[in-house]
């Protein structure tokens, strides 16, 4: 795999271990070929995306023991699908996100102005 670079072009940070994430599950949220669905925003879920997550079809708050999925909480870290994000901004419950940690793929469905005010890492 070619070097994961963030938004800003820097190497891509870790998202989570605790719960692992990522499409590899390797903690980034780092991608590849293998990744249709462009699982590249670093987010903190809230209890509010949580629902509306469900509400599509995609219940991450339900443990699913047989694929080692605990289930998120609000707070935990998540590499989100970068459309799912668009998604639940439009709705106005998209979480809040670790631009050092999202992937510069994730620019290619959002803009990085779009994420800015999202950010948990800017000052």
């Amino acid at each position: 795999m070619s070097r994961q670079l963030n938004v800003f072009g820097e190497p891509l940070a870790v998202c989570s271990v605790l719960p692992m994430t990522g499409f590899y599950r390797s903690g980034c949220c780092d991608t590849g070929p293998e990744d249709l669905g462009s699982h590249t925003v670093c987010t903190q879920v809230s209890a509010e995306f949580l629902a509306f997550s469900r509400q599509r079809g995609n219940d991450l708050s339900t443990p699913v023991p047989a694929f080692g999925f605990p289930g998120l909480k609000p707070g935990d870290r998540w590499c989100l699908c970068a459309a799912r994000w668009q998604e639940a901004c439009a709705a106005g419950v998209a979480p809040r996100v670790v631009l050092a940690a999202t992937h510069q793929r994730a620019l290619e469905v959002v803009e990085l102005a779009a994420l800015k005010p999202y950010a948990l890492d800017l000052d």
